[in-house]
């Protein structure tokens, strides 16, 4: 079985926001699983496998690549610890 999917958030640089459907697909082609694509944001959300982040952040208009971070609160029932 291989490891989890890390989700990350792609910023594009100014020069490729009219073309963000390129970026993404060129994401796509690096490995990456492309959830969203917010153009007012020039972000590209998504899942890609952990050590894929080196090859995401190659793809030409990428200017960072940034794991999200997950938060899990315990139920309302929960003790408090």
């Amino acid at each position: 079985m291989g490891s989890p999917l890390a989700r990350y958030s792609v910023t594009v640089d100014d020069g490729h926001l009219s073309d963000l459907d390129a970026v993404a697909s060129a994401l796509r082609e690096s490995g990456m699983q492309v959830e969203r694509v917010l153009g007012s944001l020039g972000l590209i959300t998504g899942s890609a496998p952990p050590d894929a982040r080196p090859s995401l952040l190659a793809v030409e208009g990428v200017t960072s690549v940034d794991e999200q971070l997950r938060y899990s609160l315990p139920p309302p029932d929960a003790p408090v610890q």
